[in-house]
Protein backbone atom coordinates (compact mmCIF):
# COMPACT_ATOMS: atom_id res chain seq x y z
CA UNK A 1 0.00 0.00 0.00
CA UNK A 2 1.53 3.34 -0.61
CA UNK A 3 1.12 4.93 2.35
CA UNK A 4 3.05 7.05 4.81
CA UNK A 5 3.01 6.33 8.28
CA UNK A 6 4.57 8.64 10.83
CA UNK A 7 5.20 6.58 14.50
CA UNK A 8 6.07 8.55 17.26
CA UNK A 9 7.22 6.49 20.33
CA UNK A 10 6.63 8.14 23.74
CA UNK A 11 6.64 6.89 27.31
CA UNK A 12 4.78 9.48 29.80
CA UNK A 13 5.63 13.42 28.41
CA UNK A 14 2.00 13.88 27.96
CA UNK A 15 2.64 18.25 27.11
CA UNK A 16 5.45 16.98 24.60
CA UNK A 17 3.38 14.45 22.87
CA UNK A 18 0.68 17.36 22.20
CA UNK A 19 3.50 19.75 21.10
CA UNK A 20 4.71 17.16 18.64
CA UNK A 21 1.29 15.91 17.66
CA UNK A 22 0.03 19.68 16.59
CA UNK A 23 3.56 20.28 14.61
CA UNK A 24 3.22 17.06 12.49
CA UNK A 25 -0.50 17.20 12.30
CA UNK A 26 0.17 20.08 9.92
CA UNK A 27 2.38 18.36 7.59
CA UNK A 28 -0.08 16.13 6.40
CA UNK A 29 -1.68 18.06 3.60
CA UNK A 30 1.69 18.11 2.12
CA UNK A 31 0.82 14.43 0.94
CA UNK A 32 -0.93 13.97 -2.02
CA UNK A 33 -4.14 12.85 -1.52
CA UNK A 34 -3.83 13.59 2.26
CA UNK A 35 -5.56 10.57 3.09
CA UNK A 36 -2.25 8.58 2.38
CA UNK A 37 -0.27 9.98 5.38
CA UNK A 38 -0.94 9.09 8.65
CA UNK A 39 -0.04 9.28 12.41
CA UNK A 40 0.88 6.58 14.97
CA UNK A 41 1.67 6.97 18.85
CA UNK A 42 3.52 4.15 19.98
CA UNK A 43 3.11 4.58 23.97
CA UNK A 44 5.64 2.33 25.91
CA UNK A 45 3.47 2.97 29.21
CA UNK A 46 1.68 -0.08 30.39
CA UNK A 47 -0.39 1.79 31.70
CA UNK A 48 -1.70 3.13 28.56
CA UNK A 49 -0.92 7.12 29.61
CA UNK A 50 -0.77 8.44 26.48
CA UNK A 51 -4.08 7.42 25.20
CA UNK A 52 -6.16 10.14 25.85
CA UNK A 53 -4.01 12.96 24.06
CA UNK A 54 -4.01 10.09 21.02
CA UNK A 55 -7.28 9.50 20.75
CA UNK A 56 -8.28 13.58 21.09
CA UNK A 57 -6.44 13.79 17.97
CA UNK A 58 -7.68 11.10 16.12
CA UNK A 59 -4.44 9.56 15.55
CA UNK A 60 -3.93 5.52 15.51
CA UNK A 61 -2.27 4.24 19.14
CA UNK A 62 -0.88 1.33 20.54
CA UNK A 63 0.84 0.22 23.38
CA UNK A 64 3.90 -1.81 23.35
CA UNK A 65 4.59 -2.63 27.10
CA UNK A 66 7.93 -4.23 26.85
CA UNK A 67 10.14 -1.60 28.03
CA UNK A 68 12.85 -0.22 25.36
CA UNK A 69 12.62 2.26 22.60
CA UNK A 70 13.73 -0.96 20.58
CA UNK A 71 10.32 -2.48 20.79
CA UNK A 72 8.89 0.33 20.30
CA UNK A 73 10.14 0.73 17.06
CA UNK A 74 10.04 -3.16 16.17
CA UNK A 75 6.04 -2.43 17.58
CA UNK A 76 5.82 0.02 14.67
CA UNK A 77 7.70 -1.74 12.55
CA UNK A 78 4.81 -4.38 13.04
CA UNK A 79 2.07 -1.95 13.08
CA UNK A 80 3.22 -0.55 9.20
CA UNK A 81 4.08 -4.02 7.63
CA UNK A 82 1.85 -3.07 4.50
CA UNK A 83 2.89 0.85 4.11
CA UNK A 84 5.25 1.82 1.87
CA UNK A 85 6.90 3.92 4.34
CA UNK A 86 7.24 4.25 8.05
CA UNK A 87 8.74 7.81 9.38
CA UNK A 88 9.95 8.30 13.26
CA UNK A 89 9.98 11.55 15.06
CA UNK A 90 10.75 11.42 18.55
CA UNK A 91 7.58 12.60 21.14
CA UNK A 92 9.75 15.56 22.23
CA UNK A 93 10.48 17.02 18.41
CA UNK A 94 8.69 19.37 16.44
CA UNK A 95 9.16 19.16 12.41
CA UNK A 96 9.37 22.31 10.58
CA UNK A 97 7.60 23.33 7.94
CA UNK A 98 8.58 21.62 4.64
CA UNK A 99 9.99 18.63 6.57
CA UNK A 100 8.14 15.73 5.35
CA UNK A 101 7.94 17.16 1.44
CA UNK A 102 11.76 16.85 2.22
CA UNK A 103 12.09 13.60 3.44
CA UNK A 104 9.41 12.30 0.78
CA UNK A 105 11.31 14.10 -2.57
CA UNK A 106 14.48 12.62 -1.44
CA UNK A 107 13.24 9.14 -1.45
CA UNK A 108 10.61 9.58 -4.44
CA UNK A 109 14.14 10.79 -6.34
CA UNK A 110 16.22 7.71 -5.23
CA UNK A 111 14.52 4.75 -3.96
CA UNK A 112 16.69 4.60 -0.84
CA UNK A 113 16.20 2.55 2.17
CA UNK A 114 16.18 5.15 4.41
CA UNK A 115 16.52 8.75 4.70
CA UNK A 116 17.76 10.79 7.34
CA UNK A 117 16.88 14.84 8.30
CA UNK A 118 18.73 17.16 10.33
CA UNK A 119 17.78 17.61 13.86
CA UNK A 120 18.81 21.04 15.43
CA UNK A 121 18.68 21.68 19.48
CA UNK A 122 17.88 25.12 20.72
CA UNK A 123 18.91 26.21 23.66
CA UNK A 124 16.95 28.39 27.15
CA UNK A 125 17.67 31.41 27.67
CA UNK A 126 19.74 31.03 30.74
CA UNK A 127 21.26 27.63 29.85
CA UNK A 128 25.23 28.38 31.44
CA UNK A 129 27.98 28.78 29.31
CA UNK A 130 30.02 25.93 29.76
CA UNK A 131 26.87 23.87 28.26
CA UNK A 132 26.93 26.28 25.49
CA UNK A 133 30.79 26.11 24.58
CA UNK A 134 30.92 22.56 25.55
CA UNK A 135 29.71 21.46 21.75
CA UNK A 136 27.74 18.88 22.81
CA UNK A 137 24.80 19.98 20.38
CA UNK A 138 26.84 20.34 17.52
CA UNK A 139 25.55 17.84 14.50
CA UNK A 140 28.33 16.67 11.55
CA UNK A 141 27.62 19.15 8.48
CA UNK A 142 26.36 16.78 5.52
CA UNK A 143 25.40 17.39 1.46
CA UNK A 144 22.15 17.23 0.75
CA UNK A 145 21.58 13.49 -0.74
CA UNK A 146 24.87 12.20 0.34
CA UNK A 147 25.04 8.97 1.09
CA UNK A 148 25.60 8.05 4.67
CA UNK A 149 26.85 4.49 6.53
CA UNK A 150 24.73 5.34 9.95
CA UNK A 151 22.15 7.51 10.84
CA UNK A 152 19.99 8.02 13.96
CA UNK A 153 16.33 7.28 14.02
CA UNK A 154 14.71 10.34 15.57
CA UNK A 155 14.03 11.89 12.26
CA UNK A 156 14.21 8.90 9.98
CA UNK A 157 12.11 7.44 7.20
CA UNK A 158 12.57 3.59 6.36
CA UNK A 159 11.43 2.09 2.88
CA UNK A 160 8.91 -1.16 4.67
CA UNK A 161 9.84 -3.01 1.71
CA UNK A 162 13.08 -2.56 1.60
CA UNK A 163 13.72 -3.28 5.51
CA UNK A 164 12.06 -6.51 5.62
CA UNK A 165 14.02 -7.75 2.71
CA UNK A 166 16.69 -7.01 4.36
CA UNK A 167 15.34 -9.01 7.53
CA UNK A 168 15.91 -6.13 9.68
CA UNK A 169 14.91 -5.99 13.45
CA UNK A 170 16.34 -3.17 16.18
CA UNK A 171 18.45 -5.21 18.62
CA UNK A 172 16.20 -5.20 22.27
CA UNK A 173 19.75 -5.92 23.62
CA UNK A 174 19.70 -2.25 23.07
CA UNK A 175 16.63 -0.82 24.32
CA UNK A 176 17.48 0.76 27.31
CA UNK A 177 20.98 1.65 27.12
CA UNK A 178 20.84 3.13 23.83
CA UNK A 179 22.70 2.05 20.52
CA UNK A 180 19.64 0.03 18.35
CA UNK A 181 19.63 2.87 15.87
CA UNK A 182 23.25 2.52 14.96
CA UNK A 183 22.74 -1.06 15.06
CA UNK A 184 20.06 -1.00 12.93
CA UNK A 185 21.61 1.69 10.37
CA UNK A 186 24.94 0.11 10.66
CA UNK A 187 23.46 -3.43 9.60
CA UNK A 188 21.21 -1.64 7.28
CA UNK A 189 24.45 -0.14 5.07
CA UNK A 190 26.37 -3.23 5.39
CA UNK A 191 23.80 -6.01 4.07
CA UNK A 192 23.43 -3.55 0.82
CA UNK A 193 20.57 -1.04 1.76
CA UNK A 194 21.40 2.95 1.30
CA UNK A 195 20.99 5.56 3.74
CA UNK A 196 20.31 9.52 1.59
CA UNK A 197 20.87 12.79 3.69
CA UNK A 198 17.25 15.51 3.62
CA UNK A 199 19.40 18.72 4.55
CA UNK A 200 15.88 20.41 3.97
CA UNK A 201 13.95 17.82 6.25
CA UNK A 202 14.36 19.43 10.04
CA UNK A 203 12.75 18.74 13.26
CA UNK A 204 13.30 20.56 16.43
CA UNK A 205 14.16 19.63 19.94
CA UNK A 206 11.97 21.10 22.49
CA UNK A 207 13.37 22.86 25.01
CA UNK A 208 14.10 20.43 28.34
CA UNK A 209 15.96 22.47 31.21
CA UNK A 210 17.13 18.96 32.47
CA UNK A 211 19.46 18.54 29.68
CA UNK A 212 21.15 21.71 29.35
CA UNK A 213 23.26 21.09 32.65
CA UNK A 214 27.10 19.90 32.84
CA UNK A 215 26.15 16.81 34.45
CA UNK A 216 23.55 15.32 31.71
CA UNK A 217 25.61 16.37 28.70
CA UNK A 218 28.75 14.35 30.39
CA UNK A 219 26.63 11.45 31.38
CA UNK A 220 25.35 11.44 27.43
CA UNK A 221 29.02 12.16 26.66
CA UNK A 222 29.93 8.61 27.93
CA UNK A 223 26.83 7.12 26.77
CA UNK A 224 27.74 7.89 23.17
CA UNK A 225 31.44 6.49 23.48
CA UNK A 226 29.67 3.26 25.56
CA UNK A 227 27.11 2.73 23.13
CA UNK A 228 29.06 3.61 20.01
CA UNK A 229 31.83 0.52 21.19
CA UNK A 230 28.72 -1.79 22.27
CA UNK A 231 27.45 -1.56 18.76
CA UNK A 232 31.23 -2.12 17.10
CA UNK A 233 31.59 -5.39 19.37
CA UNK A 234 27.93 -6.58 18.57
CA UNK A 235 28.66 -6.31 14.98
CA UNK A 236 32.14 -8.58 14.78
CA UNK A 237 31.02 -12.16 13.36
CA UNK A 238 33.62 -14.11 15.25
CA UNK A 239 34.78 -14.32 18.71
CA UNK A 240 38.71 -13.39 17.68
CA UNK A 241 37.16 -10.50 15.42
CA UNK A 242 34.98 -9.41 19.51
CA UNK A 243 38.11 -10.10 21.34
CA UNK A 244 40.19 -7.17 18.66
CA UNK A 245 37.10 -4.95 18.63
CA UNK A 246 37.19 -4.79 22.32
CA UNK A 247 40.98 -4.06 22.19
CA UNK A 248 40.89 -1.79 19.64
CA UNK A 249 38.17 0.32 20.94
CA UNK A 250 39.77 0.43 24.48
CA UNK A 251 42.86 1.53 22.90
CA UNK A 252 40.64 4.05 21.04
CA UNK A 253 38.70 5.02 24.34
CA UNK A 254 42.61 5.65 26.32
CA UNK A 255 43.39 7.62 23.29
CA UNK A 256 40.57 9.78 23.93
CA UNK A 257 40.97 10.35 27.61
CA UNK A 258 44.84 11.43 27.56
CA UNK A 259 43.57 13.67 24.58
CA UNK A 260 40.81 14.81 26.45
CA UNK A 261 42.62 15.61 29.85
CA UNK A 262 45.58 17.02 27.98
CA UNK A 263 43.10 19.65 26.51
CA UNK A 264 41.33 20.32 29.65
CA UNK A 265 44.98 21.14 30.93
CA UNK A 266 45.21 23.35 28.21
CA UNK A 267 42.05 25.46 28.54
CA UNK A 268 42.67 25.81 32.75
CA UNK A 269 46.34 27.41 32.18
CA UNK A 270 45.04 29.52 29.26
CA UNK A 271 41.59 30.27 30.18
CA UNK A 272 39.72 28.57 27.48
CA UNK A 273 36.34 27.95 28.64
CA UNK A 274 35.66 26.14 25.48
CA UNK A 275 38.98 23.78 25.73
CA UNK A 276 37.92 23.05 29.11
CA UNK A 277 34.44 21.76 27.67
CA UNK A 278 35.59 20.04 25.42
CA UNK A 279 38.17 18.40 26.77
CA UNK A 280 36.39 17.14 28.98
CA UNK A 281 33.86 15.47 27.22
CA UNK A 282 36.54 14.07 24.95
CA UNK A 283 37.56 12.44 27.89
CA UNK A 284 34.35 11.30 29.04
CA UNK A 285 33.42 9.89 25.80
CA UNK A 286 37.06 7.66 25.95
CA UNK A 287 35.92 6.42 29.73
CA UNK A 288 32.79 5.03 28.22
CA UNK A 289 34.21 3.54 25.34
CA UNK A 290 36.96 1.66 27.86
CA UNK A 291 34.01 0.68 29.77
CA UNK A 292 32.07 -0.87 27.28
CA UNK A 293 35.42 -2.74 25.56
CA UNK A 294 35.71 -3.78 29.80
CA UNK A 295 32.06 -5.29 29.27
CA UNK A 296 29.66 -2.28 30.96
CA UNK A 297 26.28 -1.29 29.66
CA UNK A 298 25.71 2.14 30.57
CA UNK A 299 21.71 2.12 31.49
CA UNK A 300 20.75 5.65 31.09
CA UNK A 301 17.35 5.23 29.59
CA UNK A 302 16.55 2.55 31.94
CA UNK A 303 17.42 5.20 34.51
CA UNK A 304 15.37 7.87 33.09
CA UNK A 305 12.36 5.36 32.49
CA UNK A 306 12.92 4.90 36.07
CA UNK A 307 12.55 8.44 37.30
CA UNK A 308 9.54 9.62 34.98
CA UNK A 309 7.79 6.37 36.64
CA UNK A 310 8.49 7.30 40.02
Amino acid sequence: MNRHVIAIPTFRRPKALVRALHAVEMQLHEVHPPDNAMILVIDNDPAGSGRATAESFGVQYVVEPSPGIAAVRNRALTECADAATVIFIDDDEAPEPGWLTALLSVYRRFSPTAVAGKVVTTFPSDTEEWVRASGAFIRPQRRHEQLMTEAATNNLLLDIAEIQRLGLRFDERFGLTGGSDSMFTRLLTARGGTIRWAEDAVVVEQEDAGRFTRAWILMRTFRFGNTSTRVTIALADTAVARVSARARMAARGAVRIVGGAGRWVLGAVSGSLPHRARGLRTAYRGAGMVAAATGYAHDEYGRRRAKQAA
